[in-house]
């Protein structure tokens, strides 16, 4: 036993050694951009007292879409009752909840003038609906304020309560996102509390409930998937008829977070954007750099067969 235990850790230390003399390939370096842009919508978001996933999740695009004037809201505080090990948003008991949050948002949304925004949230397994309300509030806010912009949510997955669902579908999103994050074998380890097969049978009760409405899931590489892993979520996604994928590489945020086990080539996510698009998807983004809500309205008009040229800023 105690030579087992010896084995077991000689073999994470190796792990850990191969994963540090892993240097960050060219094609992920960030370009810093602190302009004009950046600082105004940072300064709106503060006078209203609102959060982005772009900062509290530290995305890697941050400087890029907020010079563009693009974002996506977090709603329902800034502190997650959940401890995913690939994600940074503040992990705790949160003791906020904003009911004026949602006349907030749409404010922003029409100051900015959006054509398309995305709005989600951190998992709020302490309050009875999930927070669902707070999403439908959103919604209609800026249905109200900015009847023709596009609303897409990226939602948790309330603990598998339906009903919460329903309340969100019933305020009409026009996206329905939901991550999936990573492989069916690693779901466990990386995501905290949530489960695998809870999040296929949440996109698929989404399409039951209103197949008029778009779904869409997120994969991240890089956590020690293999790519059957990865062609085998793609087929469980198609099979509860997710509409949109995205596919980008995971990044670890901090030391006490996952390891990056590999870093894919633009190449081999070229290949899995062919391999998305060949089991029926309706669009598929798949590069290092993207993340769930990069490019949200181009993603919607690729899978709507729309020309790009009728995109604007999108948040």
């Amino acid at each position: 036993m105690v030579k087992s235990q010896f084995a077991e850790k000689q073999a994470e230390k190796a792990r850990i050694m191969r994963e540090q003399a892993l240097s960050r390939p060219e094609w992920l370096k960030i370009k810093l951009n602190t302009g004009e842009e950046y600082q105004e919508l940072k300064q709106l978001m503060r006078s209203k007292s609102l959060h982005t996933v772009c900062e509290e999740a530290k995305c890697p695009n941050i400087y890029e879409c907020w010079q563009n004037r693009t974002a996506t809201f977090m709603i329902l505080g800034e502190t997650c009752t959940r401890a995913c090990r690939f994600c940074a948003v503040h992990t705790g008991r949160p003791t906020e909840l904003d009911l004026a949050e949602p006349e907030h948002v749409a404010e922003a949304v029409e100051q900015m003038n959006l054509q398309h925004v995305v709005v989600t949230s951190v998992a709020r397994d302490d309050l009875k609906d999930g927070g669902s309300s707070i999403f439908a509030a959103t919604i209609e806010a800026i249905r109200k304020r900015v009847p023709s912009c596009g609303v897409e949510v990226l939602i948790p997955d309330f603990q598998g309560d339906w009903n919460a669902l329903k309340v969100v579908l019933d305020a009409s999103p026009d996206i329905l996102n939901h991550n999936v994050e990573t492989v069916r074998r690693l779901s466990d380890k990386v995501r905290s509390r949530a489960k695998y097969e809870r999040t296929l049978a949440l996109l698929e009760k989404s399409k039951q409930l209103r197949p008029d409405i778009r779904t869409k899931s997120s994969l991240m590489v890089g956590v020690g998937e293999d790519i059957d892993e990865i062609l085998e979520t793609m087929d469980d996604l198609r099979s509860v008829h997710v509409d949109i994928l995205t596919i980008g590489q995971y990044l670890q945020p901090t030391k006490r977070h996952l390891l990056v086990e590999k870093f894919y080539t633009p190449t081999e996510f070229l290949r899995l954007r062919g391999e998305g698009l060949s089991r029926g998807f309706a669009h598929v983004e798949s590069g290092p750099m993207v993340r769930s809500s990069y490019h949200a309205h181009e993603q919607v008009l690729r899978a709507d067969g729309l020309p790009l040229q009728s995109a604007q800023s999108s948040i």
